[in-house]
């Protein structure tokens, strides 16, 4: 059991290092880079094709066929790069198609353009229309093929046809939503659209009067849908006329099954002398793949291709919301972390209007600085809203933590507030000007410290605590003090007596103690005499000496 146990963990072990170590000695072959899933509908990465791309340390530049199945495609590619059936990509009539998916020539032709040392990958895409796939998998070929290549060859024969147009409509998309905002750092540059038109002759109407012609506006009179929508995408490939190139080449041999049995001095003189040509104008288009306004090298541009695959592998089609949501979403990120920022750096608790102004101001410059940095024009929007919601959701936390600070706050002022004006309610020598100044010293504490949403609720608790305080305190103020005054008086008559024996101090004393003690009974109640002017006058001195800014005789 126990060598059982070991054989298996070796095992496991010498998979992972089987698996682990599986670099590539050759690269001068094809490799695929994204396959078809089981069902064929949707794509997946293959990790082979990625590795002879990740090594790659300089910028990347990518040059991508497309077109129907078994047009001719693959042995296109092998002639640009000067390769024979045999070494290069699979030729479709001389064995099985090798062309599932995206295959890329593992050898990057290496080219200076414009001082940028450049590695130049050609791809292979999977032909439209084959049997046994769906529509929506050869749009995702083609999105795919048009995001990731710097030059789009869309290789033709012998014409233009109006499903060839429609095929452009990803296209269309991604130039409206992408390839608007040049000067700026744009999500990625358009493909350079180049319209190779393979024809047995090259009589008659150039390849350029056939492209002008074909996105020629079609007339509808009848008002047909499919018409209009073709004729939209007509429309904007006008407009991409600056981004787009046409080219036509004539067929090599008559013979085409025999073609990769060929060598060039077989081939029709002008073939190899329009290939030629073909191959400078594709160098002269050629540019660095830049993305976020950078160029890529090998693993940037994996990660790119991962980037992509998910956003187009999403939903039932292929959408270019889909890839706006991915180039917005770092940039989201970016705009939401600023405002989270300014937000943070709120000294909290602070005044509701303030704390709105605050938000706005931050908003604002947010969403400012999403519209200078987002990608997409039509589908953006999508973004800004969602960005919207989350600086809401922010908002509202931040809401929480004001109101959180501003309870925590006023309640300390209030408490202390409280335990003042219990310290006074006790005072030794009770003083309503002493009482009147701390009660008004907590209110102004109170009013100047006390900020944000509590503050309303807070200060109808306060008013209403001081009140009580203060009614309390005159309660008991005019008999403490009426105590305060027998008790002084009986110390006076002792001092006059035996202290300083002084007849006239002590005789005050004593009138003092009798008014207090015998004529207040007799002729006022202990109420009235609260409200006579010779209490007022006896208050007014007490307090003169008890209490003022200089001296405190409680203390």
């Amino acid at each position: 059991m126990e060598i059982s146990y070991w054989i298996f963990v070796f095992s496991i072990l010498l998979f992972s290092l089987v698996s682990g170590s599986s670099s590539i000695d050759n690269f001068h072959q094809p490799f695929p880079i994204v396959e078809p899933d089981p069902g064929h509908t949707k794509l997946r990465l293959s990790r082979e094709g990625l590795e002879a791309i990740s090594r790659i340390t300089t910028p990347i530049s990518a040059v991508a066929v497309i077109g129907p199945y078994r047009s001719g495609k693959s042995f296109l590619l092998n002639q640009l790069l000067s390769l024979s059936c045999d070494e290069g990509f699979g030729v479709g009539h001389m064995r099985d198609t090798k062309t599932k998916g995206i295959w890329v020539w593992g050898t990057p032709l290496e080219v200076d353009i414009d001082g940028v040392r450049t590695s130049v990958f050609y791809l292979d895409t999977e032909g439209f229309e084959s049997v046994g796939k769906s529509n929506v998998y050869d749009d995702r070929i083609f999105a795919l093929a048009t995001v990731m290549s710097s030059v789009l060859i869309y290789n033709l024969p012998e014409t233009i046809r109006e499903a060839d147009i429609s095929r452009l409509s990803f296209a269309v998309e991604l130039a409206e939503e992408f390839y608007g905002r040049f000067g700026q750092d744009i999500a990625f540059e358009p493909a350079k659209l180049l319209w190779l038109i393979q024809r047995d002759f090259l009589q008659g109407k150039s390849v350029k009067e056939m492209v002008d012609e074909a996105l020629r506006h079609v007339p509808n009179s009848d008002g047909d849908k499919n018409i209009d929508q073709v004729n939209q995408i007509r429309d904007s490939l006008a407009v991409m006329g600056d981004n787009s190139t046409a080219f036509s080449l004539p067929q090599p041999h008559l013979m085409r099954t025999k073609l990769c049995d060929l060598k060039d001095d077989d081939l029709d003189p002008m073939y190899v002398k329009k290939r030629g040509q073909l191959k400078e104008l594709v160098a002269s288009i050629i540019r660095p793949k830049i993305v976020q306004g950078k160029y890529l090298n090998g693993k940037e541009f994996v990660s790119f291709l991962e980037q992509i695959l998910d956003a187009l592998n999403k939903g039932e089609i292929p959408s270019t919301g889909s890839l706006v949501e991915v180039f917005n979403k770092g940039i989201l990120e970016r705009c939401l972390k600023l405002y989270s920022e300014r937000m943070g750096k709120l000294r909290l608790p602070m005044p509701e209007q303030s704390l709105q102004d605050a938000h706005e101001r931050s908003r604002e410059e947010a969403m400012k600085a999403f519209e200078e940095q987002h990608f997409g024009r039509h589908h953006a929007k999508k973004s800004a809203d969602q960005l919207d919601e989350e600086m809401k959701e922010v908002f509202k936390n931040v809401i929480m933590t004001n109101e959180y600070q501003s309870t925590r706050l006023c309640e300390a002022l209030y408490t202390k507030c409280e335990d003042r004006m219990d310290q006074l309610q006790v005072l030794r020598l009770p003083t309503m000007a002493k009482f009147d100044a701390g009660l008004q010293q907590c209110n102004q504490s109170f009013e100047q410290e006390c900020v944000g949403p509590s503050k309303a609720n807070y200060e109808q608790r306060i008013m209403k605590m001081l009140g009580k305080s203060r009614s309390l305190f005159i309660k008991e103020y005019n008999q403490r003090l009426f105590n305060w005054l027998v008790a002084f008086s009986l110390v006076m008559v002792v001092i006059g007596r035996f202290i300083i024996k002084f007849i006239l101090v002590e005789m005050a004393a004593w009138i003092l103690f009798i008014f207090l003690e015998t004529y207040t009974r007799m002729f006022w109640s202990a109420e009235s005499l609260y409200y006579n002017p010779v209490w007022h006058f006896i208050v007014s001195a007490w307090e003169t000496i008890v209490y003022s800014p200089i001296l405190d005789l409680d203390r």
